[in-house]
């Protein structure tokens, strides 16, 4: 298996592979390392790529392209909504309510989502990566702007699923130019020197990026970034569509805007304009033959005069925001990421609001996602607790409050426990997790078990200090009664998701080999039929059997007993890996290579069988061996 990656732009698309000690762009069936982010469906075949650009003007309400804007968007988003009277193709909104394209394919009327076609994009870049490697292409990373949110990182990871990928980075495009730039640099200072600071600046076809990086020798740092998604090479095409059509209007009395097919000429025509005229400054000419009614027209344009999106000013403003790390703020229509329900938090005893700590984490994709939650409780000092019982006083002075966080609790440190001080203030307390509320342990368990440990505690340094040995024995196995089951409780509640992690892990294992399997890869061409079948079974079965464990885990309280422990689980993964490994690790079958005829060996044939008269009887062997050890004798060196 070999890791590619897919640089998925606006317009264009590179695919890049490690090889030959570098990195290189491939070609694809046209060799141009550049393919066209482009997808058109006709009335027989779908054509993607290359293919489908050069259908942009005879089949443009049923080509599609530029829609890498609209992942993870709304079809209400108001983003969209201004977009869709400058498509050439319809939008239309899916049953889940976001954005999906209108096209005629196979003569029907269809609506595909923004992750579908993405996925067929991804599957000719793929195809593309293949044809270069000559091997099956599984693992990918993807580059996405660093300004798109969780929702549009989470629609390309599904797209690429869509398309068989395993998508292992979404990297963000900031970050892959820093590290392009870096990766060979052998000038770079040493990584206890001050580090040598890089500004990029990215001004695609439909975002404009900067970013500000540290480099050192094997090291590479993203200080700032900052950018402007609506600012880039399709502003400046616009502004001379729009100049050309104002001028046409004027010169040739045509409405350039009610002919979707001239205006994407239109469109392609400014876009060789706008390359010239980066290169000269003179005046350049644009001629379109029969644009119209058969009407040909002409005009002519200089980079001089001012109708450019361009301003030196705006530049410089974004990258000194990015270097003082001050970036520019853009909201976005729906700034909420997600719902999430937190459940069994009830009011304290005291009638106060309980606090809940709530654990999110950002993965490699850069994609928001809740952890975990637990219930932060509010216990009083010791201190406090003494003077109620010695004044009998209503008043809360000087009260010292304790926030027992369930999930990550710890016993008290050995120097707490010598000097038993507590500090006055709020502040953290560490306990074990188990005598926790609503973790593994219901409240009058806790408390029946914590009167209990501190009457042990009495007894032990009062009346306890001298009694038999089997005195002792009895009062632990009586704390273990009710201590025991918590504790195991709280072990399970431990171990159990690293147990369903290692289960699910190697179910992936199997599944991917039974892929490649059918998928007839020559490292698994010689397994039995029959018995990848049967892994294939095991693997449904066990998958259903952890899904059914996990769900109804889930809805039981982690007070009871579990519905499913670490050991079930552990010998389930040994079932499997019992059935399974044998069938997937089964060596390839040594090929017998041809006997030669006449052997060059001076003892004979091999086969004994068809010259008995050849093979010695036991005691001329024997005498054979003899002599040659004597003759072979003074040859050796004897001690």
């Amino acid at each position: 298996m070999s890791v590619v990656g897919f640089d998925v732009g606006f317009l264009s698309c590179y695919v890049a592979v490690a090889r030959a000690g570098g990195i290189e762009t491939v070609a694809n069936e046209y060799s141009d390392r550049s393919t066209p982010a482009c997808v058109s469906f006709g009335p027989r075949n779908r054509s993607i790529g290359a293919a489908a650009k050069s259908q942009v003007v005879t089949n443009c309400k049923n080509t599609v392209q530029g829609f890498k804007r609209f992942h993870g968007r709304a079809f209400s988003d108001p983003f969209v909504q201004n977009l869709k009277s400058s498509l050439v193709y319809d939008l239309s909104q899916m049953p889940s309510g976001m954005t999906g394209i209108k096209v005629m394919y196979l003569e029907e009327e269809k609506v595909f989502s923004i992750e579908q076609i993405t996925a067929m994009l991804l599957s000719k870049l793929k195809e593309t990566a293949e044809s270069a490697l000559k091997k099956p292409v599984a693992d990918c990373v993807i580059s996405v702007p660093c300004f798109y949110t969780d929702a549009e990182r989470r629609s390309v990871i599904d797209a690429a699923q869509i398309a068989g990928l395993n998508c292992l980075r979404l990297m963000n495009e900031t970050t892959a130019v820093a590290l392009a730039y870096g990766i060979y640099k052998q000038d770079l200072p040493a990584p206890e020197e001050k580090p040598r600071t890089v500004v990029f600046v990215d001004i695609g076809h439909s975002g404009y990026q900067v970013s500000v990086c540290a480099f050192n020798k094997g090291k590479l740092k993203i200080l700032a970034t900052a950018f402007d998604p609506e600012m880039g090479g399709k502003d400046f095409d616009e502004r001379l569509v729009r100049h050309f059509c104002e001028e046409f209007a004027v010169k040739y009395k045509l409405d350039v805007k009610s002919k979707p097919r001239a205006l994407v000429r239109l469109y392609q025509e400014c876009e060789k304009l706008k390359k010239l005229m980066s290169a000269n400054s003179s005046d350049l000419p644009l001629n379109i033959e029969c644009f119209m009614n058969d009407i040909d027209v002409s005009g002519k344009l200089n980079r001089i005069e001012p109708i450019m999106l361009s301003t030196p000013d705006s530049m410089f403003h974004f990258i000194l925001e990015a270097y003082y790390n001050c970036p520019k703020e853009l909201p976005y229509p729906d700034p909420i990421i997600g719902q999430y329900i937190i459940q069994k938090v009830v009011p304290q005893a005291s009638g106060e609001s309980s606090k809940v700590k709530v654990k999110v984490r950002v993965n490699i994709h850069g994609i928001f996602s809740v952890s975990s939650a637990s219930l932060v409780e509010v216990q009083k000092s010791e201190e406090e607790e003494e003077s109620m019982d010695t004044e009998q006083s209503t008043e809360k002075e000087n009260e010292s409050k304790m926030q027992v966080d369930q999930d990550e609790q710890k016993t008290p440190g050995a120097g707490e426990q010598e000097n038993g001080e507590k500090k006055a203030g709020t502040e953290e307390m560490e306990m074990p997790t188990v005598l926790s509320d609503s973790v593994c342990v219901f409240s009058q368990d806790r408390d029946a078990l914590s009167l209990k440990l501190e009457d042990t505690e009495v007894w032990l340094y009062e009346d306890g200090e001298d009694q038999p040995k089997q005195v002792y024995i009895d009062k632990l196995m009586e704390l273990k009664r009710l201590g025991q089951p918590i504790q195991e409780r709280y072990t399970e509640f431990e171990e159990r998701p690293k147990a369903f992690d290692d289960l699910g892990r190697l179910l992936q294992q199997y599944m991917k080999i039974v892929e490649a399997y059918k998928t007839k890869e020559e490292q698994y061409e010689h397994l039995d039929e029959a018995e990848v079948q049967k892994v294939d079974r095991m693997v449904n079965d066990v998958m259903i059997w952890m899904n059914s464990k996990m769900n109804q885990q889930s809805k039981q309280s982690l007070a009871v007993e579990p519905v499913v422990k670490t050991m079930e689980i552990q010998a389930k993964a040994q079932e499997l890996f019992s059935t399974c490994n044998p069938v997937v690790t089964k060596p390839k079958p040594k090929v017998d290579l041809p006997k030669e005829e006449n052997p060059s060996e001076p003892n004979g044939p091999v086969n004994t069988q068809e010259n008995p008269e050849a093979q010695p009887s036991g005691t001329e062997q024997a005498a054979a061996n003899s002599a040659d050890a004597t003759e072979a004798k003074p040859d050796m060196d004897l001690d």
